[in-house]
């Protein structure tokens, strides 16, 4: 199964929501006017498209005003052609030439940070490099208990603290210990406790400062893990972490099982930040490299 095979299987119910939804606006051959465009606009906004919604409908009514479009597969064919532009960005590899490669992985405690990284690490090992997990979310013992449990599925080392231990510490050690140990790719997660968002942000600037400290040039990646499913609300935490962190592209997760994929076209606009991933289920092989083309076919459907 290809990559736009598997984005279509797994971002079924968005594009069920917008296809069906627009085939349903359209049943009895009801015409273009201003009351089908806010229900078009409507249809957008409950599949998480944000402010981008109303520039589709805009572009939709200046389109229908000139005569340019007619029917469902004119209207569809414009609502592709503006997605694609809005999450359109230059095609991206992991660049692996620094050995040890740090990524740092930060996002909002729930987000899908966790499961992104172990996702991350079998995605890397299957590549065949060595990995290296850093559980720098030393407040939660839960969360460094789920990255060794990963790490030893993955077949990757693991550096962690007991509960409490200094965040940055254990980045520095795990950093230090890939050095060491000729390891390829270090990926260090941490906390994201939004309700102490003053220390959370000086704390992540601090365990930057010290990666760098015993790497210069280091963390090479640092991307923010956000949940799909949450919107708007996503796009607020984003605010706040690229405010304090230099964030270097997103993962977007849990886009499986929601007809809110949509939220990845609002995300984008909003932040004007590559994503690297997207998150489309529970199992290890399910995060998929963002592809534009692919996944925008993948959710207006039928559009090749």
């Amino acid at each position: 199964m290809g990559l736009f095979d598997r984005l279509k299987e797994r971002l079924s119910k968005t594009r069920e929501a917008l296809t069906d939804g627009l085939s349903g606006l359209f049943r009895g051959g009801r015409p273009i006017d201003a009351a089908l465009l806010s229900e078009i606009e409507e249809l957008l906004y409950t599949s998480d498209l944000g402010a981008v919604a109303a520039e589709i409908t805009a572009e939709l009514a200046r389109l229908h005003k000139r005569g340019e479009i007619k029917g469902a597969e004119d209207v569809r064919a414009t609502m592709r052609s503006i997605m694609l532009e809005k999450v359109r960005q230059e095609p991206y590899e992991v660049d692996f030439s620094n050995k040890p490669t740090v990524i740092l992985v930060v996002g909002v405690n729930g987000s899908g940070k966790t499961t992104s990284i172990a996702k991350l690490a079998a995605r890397f090992k299957k590549q065949g490099k060595s990995v290296l997990l850093g559980a720098g979310d030393t407040f939660r013992a839960a969360a460094a208990d789920q990255l060794e449990i990963w790490a030893q599925r993955n077949g990757a080392d693991i550096v962690r603290q007991k509960s409490g231990a200094d965040p940055a510490a254990v980045a520095y050690d795990a950093v230090d210990a890939a050095v060491a140990r000729g390891i390829d790719v270090v990926l260090i997660d941490t906390a994201g406790r939004l309700h102490t968002q003053t220390n959370l942000m000086a704390e992540l600037d601090k365990i930057r400062r010290v990666i760098e400290r015993r790497l210069p040039g280091a963390p090479h990646e640092t991307w923010l893990v956000l949940d799909g499913t949450n919107g708007q609300n996503a796009i607020q935490q984003a605010k706040l972490f690229t405010a304090s962190v230099q964030v270097t592209g997103l993962i977007v997760a849990k886009l499986d099982g929601t007809a809110r994929g949509g939220a990845v076209f609002g995300i984008k606009d909003a932040l004007d930040l590559p994503v690297r991933f997207i998150g489309t289920g529970e199992q290890l092989e399910l995060i998929e490299p963002f592809q534009p083309e692919a996944f925008v076919d993948a959710i207006v459907g039928g559009m090749q």
